[in-house]
């Protein structure tokens, strides 16, 4: 599945220790690579140390069940920069790319459906004309506000330089933000003051407000809704949900804004391709290879770091793909740190609701409200099959459960079926099925996540759900993987179970990402960087992170 090059920390501590490296990268998740792809390209030597046996980190294919290969955690690509697929020329290093039409299907207890696709406007009509003449309207305002916030993916945020001593250096910072922001307000003007309300409001709001604001049919707006709360703890009634429902629509297939696609072999594919880029340019990725502590000298700045067998691996720049609490809190030494630093970061929110569950079937679910079914593939089957989700108030209720401390009673799931696309991960007749779950708590008030009854209990729940919509599904199922949230912490290292790094909040963005004043992907210690998902611009599988810390990087190594 993955180059066999990779290196193992068996047969590469040799290599590691006997050399000074230019920089290290903690972690092979896509940004790791991507920051490790781009500085190899620059000429620097860079090592990446990946904990796990394989790379990718949540962008992850592994083949637990014979035959079938599972996408682990994230499930689905758009958010990739269009820039870095081209710089890195990630499709001739083996990323292909399914896209899905339909977009989305919602099936309905009452026998109804909803099928968002190339008939979207026929579709919506069935249950309102005006919400399908208002869709359209609808996207192309969200998809012009995504064109203003474009720029600010792909550059570091506008962060007041620290610790400058020069003259010349602090008027050329100055005068760097100064042009940043007349950019940003030259396009934001552009939008007219009418959009521009609409695009603070859109950030500002409860996605409900957004969507009640459009639309009049339930079905419909919950299915939008359902972008606004993946991955978080939030409810449709959230203020500042509405930014979550913008940023998962930001991405692109093949310039196509907005569209989703499958990967060719899994999400780990992404992460493949990177590395092949990297490694081409002559970055060497080490995996099994655990960093326990950074090394830190006494005048502050990073001298490398030292591995679980007690390798010491040195280098003058470490960037962390980790998420920021274990970058800061677990790996850097006691007291290395300013204390209103460490706080921000410790109370920083990576509280997780989500469980992913991966199934192998051997057979496609038939839904009982349409009239499209038959053995193979239908376009019911194509895209994000939304289950649960027929209602906001039924989100909500689904979201109250979790506030209350216990797993949501009829869970909100996001089904994906992305062998009806890709050939290559499950046996023929067969199929692989992802299910992202919410609202499911860290820590149960009823019970534990550690107790094998209680986990199997909440996975039937799951499963009987979807019953309800396609009878028998449970007897189609071979077997199946779940990673509930304190899993995703311990297998993957995502802090809380957090998907993104830390929650997606409006405090929580921008120049507040990971904490305040300590946006540009620098840290209070001199060569140590962090391009994971916890800063800006956020999660999913952008590679915007790893892409601008590895800029940042640059430009510093740049300097006399």
């Amino acid at each position: 599945m993955w180059p066999r090059s990779f290196s193992t920390a068996t047969n590469a501590s040799t290599a590691l220790k006997n050399k000074k490296w230019d920089a290290l990268v903690i972690g092979a998740g896509h940004n790791g690579l991507t920051a490790a792809a781009y500085l190899a390209r620059y000429g620097l030597s860079v090592a990446v140390l990946e904990r796990r046996h394989v790379i990718g980190g949540a962008a992850v294919t592994e083949e637990l069940i014979p035959g079938f290969k599972f996408s682990r955690c994230s499930y689905l690509q758009s958010l990739l920069r269009p820039s870095l697929i081209k710089e890195l020329e990630l499709e001739r290093h083996g990323l292909k790319l399914f896209k899905r039409n339909p977009s989305s299907f919602t099936p309905c207890l009452d026998g109804k459906y909803l099928l968002l696709g190339p008939d979207t406007h026929s579709e919506i009509s069935k249950f309102s004309v005006n919400d399908a003449n208002a869709y359209h309207r609808y996207e192309k305002q969200l998809e012009n506000f995504c064109k203003l916030m474009d720029p600010l993916l792909d550059s570091p945020p506008p962060e007041t330089a620290q610790n400058v001593a020069s003259f010349n250096d602090r008027l050329k910072d100055r005068i760097q933000k100064s042009a940043f922001w007349a950019r940003f307000l030259r396009q934001a003007l552009s939008l007219g003051q009418k959009n521009l309300v609409d695009f603070m409001d859109l950030l500002l709001s409860p996605a409900s407000k957004v969507l009640n604001k459009w639309f009049e049919t339930d079905v419909l707006k919950a299915t939008l809704a359902t972008d606004a709360v993946i991955g978080s703890t939030a409810s449709v009634h959230t203020p500042g949900s509405g930014y979550v429902l913008l940023h998962h629509m930001m991405g692109e297939t093949d310039g196509d804004r907005g569209i989703w696609s499958y990967v060719e072999g899994g999400m780990g594919s992404v992460s493949s391709s990177i590395a092949n880029a990297a490694r081409e340019a002559g970055a060497h990725i080490v995996t099994s290879a655990e960093v326990s502590q950074l090394m830190i000298k006494d005048s502050g700045t990073v001298n490398g770091v030292l591995l679980a067998d007690g390798t010491e691996v040195f280098s003058p720049i470490v960037l962390s793909n980790a998420t920021p609490y274990k970058t800061f809190m677990e790996l850097v030494p006691n007291n290395a740190l300013p204390d209103d630093f460490t706080r921000a970061v410790k109370y920083s929110d990576y509280s997780s609701a989500t469980t992913k569950i991966n199934l192998a079937v051997d057979k496609l679910p038939q839904f009982q409200c349409c009239k499209l079914n038959h053995p193979d593939a239908g376009p019911q089957h194509m895209g994000t099959i939304h289950i649960g989700s027929e209602s906001m108030e039924e989100i909500d209720s689904a979201c109250q459960d979790a506030v209350n401390g216990v797993p949501s009673r009829r869970p909100v799931i996001e089904m994906t079926i992305p062998s009806v696309l890709d050939k290559t991960i499950s046996p023929p007749g067969k199929h692989v099925i992802n299910l992202f779950v919410q609202y499911t708590p860290y820590k149960p008030s009823d019970g534990s996540w550690g107790d094998a009854a209680y986990r199997e209990t909440f996975a039937q729940r799951c499963f009987s759900l979807l019953g309800e919509y396609a009878p028998g599904f449970s007897s189609s199922i071979i077997g199946y993987d779940m990673l509930t949230p304190p899993d995703l912490e311990r297998e993957i290292g995502l802090t809380g179970g957090n998907i993104f790094h830390g929650a997606m909040g409006l405090d929580s963005l921008f120049l507040m990402r990971p904490v305040k004043g300590w946006s540009s992907y620098r840290t209070p210690l001199q060569g140590l960087y962090v391009c994971g998902s916890g800063t800006h611009p956020g999660g999913g599988v952008m590679g915007a992170p790893g892409r601008n810390a590895a800029h940042v990087v640059l430009q510093d190594v740049k300097k006399p």
